[in-house]
């Protein structure tokens, strides 16, 4: 694009950062948050720009679900040069994130949170838990009553693939 003799070039902010974007806004994360995100790979974006990302793809936040199957997972990501700890429910046969929960550290209380967060969102109480042995969810889902089973992939788990 020209203007006033000088040339600027509009940068794509790659797809998967995109899609990124838009699942992190659809599972609620604050749009601050999401800009940190992609801080992280070197991306500035506006609030504004995910925004329209949203609308554009015509989304709609997805609260009352009630599949029969979560994968549920916990992973450390940085932002702005500290460590946070995103814990992630997803539906495993539509790769939707159903919710996710991000803390600046992880202990037991905060697992089963989020697991108690998720529940009051979906209904997911018949739902089957799976995991990837993570100690803090299988006792999370334990104490919540939930049908827990330890699933691997590919050596990765359905939320990693997401991540």
């Amino acid at each position: 694009m020209h203007m006033d003799g000088c040339v600027y070039e509009r940068e794509a902010t790659p797809r998967f950062l995109m899609k990124l974007g838009i699942q992190l806004y659809l599972a609620e994360l604050f749009l601050l948050n999401i800009i940190s995100l992609f801080d992280i790979f070197g991306i500035k974006r506006a609030r504004s720009t995910v925004h329209n990302w949203v609308h554009k793809a015509d989304l709609q936040h997805e609260n009352g679900l009630s599949p029969d199957h979560v994968a549920v997972d916990e992973t450390v990501i940085g932002l702005n040069d500290e460590q946070c700890w995103l814990y992630a429910a997803v539906g495993p046969q539509t790769n939707k994130l159903l919710y996710t929960q991000l803390e600046p550290t992880t202990n037991s209380v905060l697992v089963q949170q989020f697991l108690a967060q998720h529940r009051e969102k979906h209904d997911v109480d018949d739902a089957v838990f799976l995991t990837d042995g993570s100690l803090s969810l299988k006792d999370a889902c334990t104490r919540h009553g939930l049908d827990l089973r330890v699933e691997r992939h590919e050596d990765h788990n359905s939320v990693e693939h997401i991540y």
